[in-house]
């Protein structure tokens, strides 16, 4: 039948062979279909649902739905085009031209808390040349030997949050596929604690608060705006701050996010009449001092506060990481 199919397909005369991947533990608790779609990115979608409809790809030696979740140990069978799998075995590995060297506050076997410095894509973005946080971690963990991209079918290093590019701070690295689905659900359970550092023109009228309103985003124009009542599309936000140091001119503040949006801290601030400090986006009318060449913002502290089953990451359960150095951290006391 798969023989059949890929020759009303018209890719290929023949396939040569039959090849199998056993399933390891990073990839398991996952969808066939999504598995796939990740081994296999050369793989146009619609060939891939019909190689699963006409058991060209079996589950222990049975016909599988692409709903399927796999589980470590399985074995699955192709019968499929070669080519997919040679695509896939090129040794060519893209994260190798990016830096390895990372500013590590914390590592274990399971995850990694990273200082990212601004001016560093987490991501790749349209104007990646090869570096990205993400690149730096991968090629960090095969350096040591804990990432073998050979060894793994689907799974690669990620991370769990991000932060914009022009703002420094925690990002947190998943080593393996288990560490990854964990932190992705606390961070939506919202079991991870952020706070940041920022400096602000101003003072607000309260030296700490809880700041509530509505964001919209324009997306051509990549930024938002703070509205103080709902409106169609707008997200609700919450934004809680406290004053550490003020002269009056200038403040200090710490800031944990209650909710998280696109640019949130930094509308939201300018929103009450005190933006960040070096923010162009946001804070237009106000000069920032000498040496501040971006906004003053830092994710300097990370939290983790449990209050559901954390697997294998139980351990990190009351734990708290802050990053000592911060650019612009003592600049009220020294200018």
């Amino acid at each position: 039948m798969c023989l059949q199919f890929i020759e009303e397909y018209s890719m290929i005369e023949t396939v040569i062979g039959m090849r199998t991947l056993e399933i390891g533990k990073n990839d398991a608790g996952q969808r066939l279909d999504k598995f796939l779609q990740k081994r296999f990115k050369t793989m146009p979608k619609p060939m891939m649902y019909m190689y699963i409809r006409k058991k060209c790809v079996k589950r222990n030696g049975k016909k599988c739905d692409i709903d399927v979740m796999l589980q470590d140990g399985d074995v699955l069978t192709f019968y499929i085009k070669d080519e997919f799998f040679e695509q896939s075995e090129k040794k060519n590995y893209e994260f190798l031209k990016a830096p390895a060297k990372l500013e590590i506050v914390y590592e274990d076997e399971n995850i990694l808390l990273l200082d990212k410095k601004p001016g560093v894509i987490v991501h790749p973005d349209k104007s990646y040349h090869f570096d990205s946080l993400v690149a730096r971690v991968q090629h960090y963990l095969y350096d040591k030997g804990e990432y073998d991209p050979e060894a793994e079918q689907a799974f690669s290093p990620a991370l769990v949050n991000r932060i914009d590019r022009n703002t420094g701070g925690i990002v947190i690295a998943a080593k393996n596929a288990e560490s990854l689905r964990i932190l992705n659900l606390k961070m939506k359970t919202r079991e991870l604690g952020k706070y940041y550092l920022c400096l602000m023109h101003g003072k607000p009228k309260q030296d700490s608060g809880i700041l509530t309103g509505y964001i919209t985003k324009n997306e051509s124009q990549n930024k938002v705006t703070v509205l103080s009542r709902p409106t169609d599309g707008a997200k609700e936000i919450r934004t809680q701050y406290k004053i550490l140091d003020s002269d009056g001119q200038y403040s200090l503040a710490e800031i944990e996010l209650l909710t998280g949006r696109t640019h949130q801290i930094r509308a939201h601030m300018a929103s009450i009449g005190c933006p960040l400090v070096g923010d162009t986006k946001y804070g237009k009318n106000k000069k920032a001092p000498d040496g501040f060449r971006r906004q003053a913002l830092y994710s300097y502290k990370l939290k983790f506060s449990f209050t559901e089953d954390a697997g294998i990451l139980a351990y990190l359960d009351g734990k708290e990481f802050e990053v000592k150095e911060v650019w612009f951290r003592d600049w009220l006391r020294n200018h």
